[in-house]
């Protein structure tokens, strides 16, 4: 058996924010070997992803290390951003230990892994990349609003609510659950546009779900001209959606195959 010359790249899923939604492989591997890496806004400031691992209370080790994903839409500040992180990383993984990245939420769910471990492979193609899948924060809003998602042949879809509200309400027609992640510049449209529908009665908003700081509004129209959390979302359920009709392929043929063989019978 040969030694690699690259450590692997883990993704770690944490959950939205409450530690006990840590699956066991992420937790293992957080208590393994791999040095860990972890996401900031800016240089030396907290991390999210890193508190739901110490609320879960294990000690950071001495030579964790931040790596640095600014917070903007200027095109050129996230390139330049993107190179450094992705070269700091390959530059650790030369040194041959496995590296583990922590995400909240799930790390193949708009999260910041997922292009991480890209530009990475670009640099190295032969990096090996691992996926912890984790609770996604819609789905941990989900329980602990006591809200279905989906049932039987219903559909659900999940889009950050920058697309605006004219996509959010061609989407109320499509389909019977909306998640609306990162409403936090959207708020007061989003609003305007659930009340022109009817539907702020069957919406919720959740904001930091899973941390000390959860809130759950369920009035949502007190929401607005408020300023909200930037981890917050909305789940928004349309009750009176039109529905086309289903081609239920098993059924169809169970049907078929009740009715007499005419081919036979001639």
């Amino acid at each position: 058996m040969t030694d690699r010359k690259y450590g692997r790249l883990i993704g770690a899923s944490l959950g939205p924010g409450d530690p006990e939604l840590i699956t066991r492989r992420a937790w293992a591997v957080l208590n393994g070997d791999a040095r860990w890496l972890y996401p900031v806004k800016k240089a030396e400031e907290s991390s999210y992803a890193l508190s739901i691992v110490t609320r879960g209370g294990l000690e950071v080790p001495a030579d964790a290390e931040e790596l640095v994903f600014p917070m903007t839409r200027d095109a050129e500040i996230l390139t330049k951003a993107w190179a450094r992180a992705a070269a700091r990383t390959v530059e650790l993984l030369a040194e041959g230990r496995d590296l583990v990245f922590l995400v909240e939420g799930d790390a193949s769910t708009f999260a910041t892994f997922g292009h991480l471990a890209r530009v990475v492979r670009e640099l190295v193609p032969e990096v090996e990349v691992e996926t912890i899948p984790g609770v996604s924060s819609f789905a941990a809003a989900a329980a602990t609003t006591g809200t279905t998602l989906a049932e039987e042949d219903e559909t659900l879809a999940v889009i950050p609510a920058a697309y605006g509200v004219e996509v959010i309400d061609h989407l109320l027609d499509e389909f019977d659950t909306l998640v609306l992640l990162k409403v936090k510049p959207l708020v007061d449209e989003v609003l305007d546009l659930l009340e022109r529908r009817e539907l702020l009665t069957t919406s919720c908003f959740i904001e930091k779900v899973g941390s000390p700081d959860e809130r759950i509004v369920r009035d949502v129209a007190s929401l607005k001209g408020e300023k909200v959390n930037y981890l917050s979302l909305m789940l928004v359920q349309n009750p009176k959606r039109q529905r086309g009709e289903l081609r239920r392929g098993c059924r169809k043929r169970k049907a078929e195959a009740a009715q007499p063989n005419e081919t036979a019978a001639a």
